[in-house]
């Protein structure tokens, strides 16, 4: 089969099944062996690896997992494209195609019938639309995970890498680092895309943490703590907590916390480290 990274063989195919791109799927193909063979050798996948592939589109990474893994479940939403997957991959007997929402996907009895519940290794060029959900959806659900090499739009990799009090700073940040280690790969201009989006996108990896770097007694309510501190980014982080619906500690109750914390009870979500809203979480669970 016709390797797909390369311009000539994606637009043969697309024509032959008069394929028209979904905005509301933000499809973007990749068309450049380099970036391909970049993003496995980040993602370290081997003969040993069982591969959950978001978003294949026509194959085109797909056929470079299928050579290296032993064995690839491509999930796509698009049921205009498992034709396509199923020429495209024709020639690999390690691949399952299944036309499904990954975010509806049991991933834990995935990775409990393909790789008998040893973590797995996700790769995916994600639309930018769906990045978040998707992400905290793998995360969130505690799927066995090894590592997420993701093609992402380089701004939202830049958030997943950012600190405290920086502009990009947000819930999606914290989160990226409570479960993983984030170090973005590669940059990839528009260019290597078709259609070209309008923004560069990057290479961004998250190696799972065996244990979370911070020891928080109810992870629950520490993420509905970040989230409503950066919900209004604007206000004080005892307003942001004591407007969220889905939290009722009083005002007193988390400037004494703060307090404790040697914390300003003016101060903002955004300049607390992740260590903060660990302890911030564990002295309001004891309340």
């Amino acid at each position: 089969m016709a390797t797909l990274g390369i311009p000539q063989n994606t637009i043969e195919i697309l024509q032959k099944y008069n394929f028209k791109f979904q905005k509301k799927f933000g499809q973007n193909f990749l068309i450049d062996t380099h970036v391909l063979e970049k993003i496995i050798e980040s993602a370290g996948i081997t003969k040993d690896d069982f591969v959950l592939e978001i978003g294949p589109g026509i194959g085109t990474m797909t056929q470079y997992l299928c050579e290296n893994a032993r064995e690839v479940m491509a999930v796509e939403i698009d049921n205009n494209l498992i034709p396509i997957l199923g020429e495209t991959l024709a020639a690999y007997d390690n691949v399952t195609v299944v036309n499904e929402d990954i975010l509806k996907l049991d991933i834990a009895k995935v990775a409990k019938e393909h790789n008998d519940n040893k973590p797995i290794k996700v790769v995916a060029n994600l639309p930018y639309y769906i990045t978040t959900p998707i992400i905290m959806g793998l995360f969130e659900s505690h799927v066995p995970l090894e590592s997420i090499t993701v093609m992402v739009q380089k701004e939202v990799a830049d958030r997943m890498q950012s600190g405290p009090g920086t502009k990009d700073y947000g819930a999606l940040s914290l989160a990226v680092q409570y479960y993983s280690k984030a170090e973005i790969v590669a940059n990839v201009p528009p260019n290597c895309f078709m259609p070209r989006p309008n923004v560069g996108s990057a290479v961004i990896r998250l190696t799972c943490h065996e244990k979370a770097p911070v020891d928080v007694d109810d992870e629950k309510l520490m993420f509905k703590l970040i989230r409503a501190s950066f919900n209004q980014r604007r206000k004080t982080l005892q307003n942001g907590i004591n407007n969220a619906p889905d939290l009722n500690f009083n005002k007193e109750q988390v400037v004494a916390a703060l307090d404790e914390m040697g914390v300003a009870p003016t101060i903002r979500g955004e300049a607390l480290t992740l260590e903060q809203f660990a302890k911030l979480s564990n002295l309001l669970v004891q309340q």
